[in-house]
């Protein structure tokens, strides 16, 4: 067993941002494994969010970002349960890395119940129809279709979508772990994104380049 050094409890706090106590917790019942003790830290803190899922969320910001001289625009709004934690550094600082990360990846819907049922069905009848020409049998393409289906959330839906800034991690993490971080329910409501001559065929640019060029500064 690792010792249990203050350096240690240091970078896990700086790392997760849970409590002191939390972290020297945690990395006892690990046995002072760093990355096991994220893990635990992680699941406690999905458990601690989830008791939040019935708060109302009503404060927050409506948060405004322009990338590329005026190229790309999003229009976000986060909730959050009071105004305090609206108005702190924090939260501010989590709500422009979602913008960012919208403005990069260009998110369609916000969930995948946001998807309309004509879109979906579009492209199961898309997977359907590959699956059928890759000469896989009737019998499983319905299953393989259901599984494919997963990809089309995860490039088009916001919450299931990687994080440009932490593949690691999906949007519906980070906002889970600000959840049990702050202490009130966090909660998405809803974005526009705006891309200078959409609809009008141009010569097409890596802005998703762009705007991780901008993170890594």
């Amino acid at each position: 067993m690792a010792e249990i050094t203050a350096a240690l409890v240091k970078e896990l706090r700086e790392r997760t941002g849970s409590g002191m106590m939390d972290c020297k917790k945690a990395l006892t019942e690990v046995g002072g494994d760093l990355e096991k003790a994220i893990d635990l830290l992680r699941e406690k803190g999905l458990a601690a969010a989830a008791k939040k899922e019935g708060r109302i969320a009503a404060e927050g910001i409506v948060y405004s970002y322009i990338h590329g001289g005026g190229r790309i625009g999003v229009l976000l709004e986060v909730n959050c349960e009071t105004d305090f934690v609206a108005n702190t550094e924090d939260f501010r600082l989590f709500v422009r890395d979602i913008a960012l990360h919208i403005a990069a990846a260009k998110p369609e819907y916000l969930t995948k119940e946001d998807v309309p049922e004509d879109v979906l069905q579009h492209e199961k009848d898309i997977l359907r129809a590959q699956a059928l020409n890759e000469g896989k049998p009737e019998k499983i393409i319905e299953k393989m279709v259901e599984g494919r289906i997963g990809k089309f959330y995860k490039e088009t839906c916001l919450m299931d979508q990687e994080f440009v800034k932490d593949p690691e991690k999906t949007i519906h993490d980070l906002v889970v772990e600000k959840t049990a971080k702050i202490g009130e329910k966090i909660v998405i409501r809803r974005f526009t994104r705006y891309e200078l001559g959409e609809g009008i065929e141009k010569r097409q640019e890596d802005f998703a380049a762009e705007v991780a060029k901008e993170v890594s500064r």
